[in-house]
């Protein structure tokens, strides 16, 4: 299980709102390793508007 605080260290400088698309490209972008693109890969589709949502988001799905 990849931790917040990880997943938020590569989200850090995004502009939300983003989909999940564009989150992934981001945390891409930011040489995100592969353990926490995985864990974004299994958010649902959606528009995000925080960091928060993204973080309750792979929660609900881990």
């Amino acid at each position: 299980m990849v931790s917040a605080a990880k997943v938020s260290q590569f989200l850090e400088g995004i502009n939300f709102p983003a989909d999940k698309k564009q989150i992934i490209d981001y945390t891409r972008d930011n040489n995100a390793p592969q353990d926490v693109l995985n864990v974004l890969q299994q958010m649902p589709e959606g528009k995000y508007y925080s960091v928060a949502g993204v973080l309750e988001s792979i929660g609900r799905a881990a």
